[in-house]
């Protein structure tokens, strides 16, 4: 393995010591060989330190006494990579032979690509697309993330309906990100305040602010167990994900384009609210209250976060909503029964005829 490789691999860990030991074996079969692997660990108490000294000694360790979180961790992974590429990819994956080799060509294949990510699939069904960013992520005006193959918690088999779309995307999934490192000396890192959960689709969406394109590689794939850390109803993680969803628009957004959506999402968080009273648990509810809560305690600090954003913008949101989905995807999805392709089709293809 060369001493200056081309591709660092950080991999941010916390428990899990079996996943990991099936992501490691997977990487140490790909036919590219230019990698070196950085493991943060954030502090796992399942021996998952011991079995990396013990199997992979070729991995560099880097222990924290305490959990950095995903953003965190892979800062940390990216400031210490001397090489030109960065992937930032989840414990809790396996990755096919060619992996490796047909992300970095698909990231040289244009100059202007920021980030790549695979094909995610299932690990539990390979049949099916994974959760966490299926063939590719999109993004509607109102700030709802959803992917190829992926709204909200339909999920789609794999028939190769995505693979001869147009290789670009809003956002590409922080499960296996490829990233160009010199990309980050100009917008940032991380945002490291989002602790966990679409921090990669604010780095995505900052790239694009900057003129840089993110892009899905459709010659390969990896499959992700999603849900392992923290399951998708989880009280925390329904929390951070509307948070950050927030904070996100809010920093991103030009003050135009904000004033004009932002009352908009409002009204779509206070509607969930209520649905999520009247029809299931509370515990959605519960967490956009938290949500709007952060917000409105930590406003000045979120505004201090997005002057910077706004001074290094290249491109205008204009620009930006060409490459998003015209609409509501909530209301597209929940009341006009559209599923995930009907929605990408409309949007990659009709809508520019």
């Amino acid at each position: 393995m060369a001493e200056q490789a081309k591709v660092t691999i950080v991999i941010p860990h916390y428990n899990g010591k079996k996943i990991l030991l099936d992501c490691l074996t997977s990487l140490f079969k790909n036919s590219y060989r230019d990698f070196k692997v950085l493991l943060i660990d954030n502090g796992s108490t399942d021996g998952s330190q011991a079995m990396i000294r013990e199997r992979f000694p070729q991995v560099e360790l880097i222990q924290n006494a305490e959990n950095k979180g995903y953003a965190g961790a892979c800062n940390q992974g990216i400031r210490l990579a001397k090489s030109e590429y960065v992937l930032l990819l989840n414990n809790d994956t396996v990755a096919p032979e060619n992996f490796l080799s047909e992300m970095v060509r698909t990231l040289e294949s244009d100059r202007l690509a920021a980030t790549v990510q695979p094909k995610i699939l299932s690990i539990q069904d390979h049949q099916y697309f994974d959760y966490s960013g299926g063939a590719g992520g999109e993004m509607d005006i109102l700030g709802y993330p959803f992917a190829r193959g992926r709204i909200f918690d339909t999920v789609e088999k794999d028939k190769g309906q995505y693979d001869h779309l147009e290789n670009r995307v809003f956002w590409t999934s922080g499960c296996a990100l490829l990233l160009r490192k010199s990309v980050t000396e100009e917008i940032g890192l991380l945002d490291e305040d989002f602790f966990a959960h679409q921090e990669e689709i604010d780095l995505n969406w900052r790239a694009q602010l900057a003129g840089y394109r993110n892009l899905v590689a459709l010659d390969t794939f990896i499959y992700h167990y999603s849900g392992y850390t923290l399951r998708k109803d989880n009280q925390k993680k329904m929390y951070l994900n509307h948070r950050n969803n927030l904070i996100m628009l809010l920093k991103n957004y030009s003050w135009p384009f904000l004033l004009l959506i932002f009352p908009v999402r409002l009204l779509f968080e206070l509607a969930t609210v209520v649905a999520d009273a009247m029809l299931w648990g509370g515990n959605r509810g519960k967490a956009v209250l938290q949500a709007l809560a952060y917000i409105f305690l930590h406003f000045g600090s979120i505004l201090k976060k997005r002057r910077k954003v706004q001074k290094m913008r290249k491109v205008s949101d204009r620009a930006i909503w060409a490459n998003m989905y015209r609409g509501s995807i909530v209301i597209d999805h929940y009341v006009r029964k559209h599923l995930p392709y009907q929605c990408v089709r409309r949007f990659r293809f009709e809508r520019k005829k």
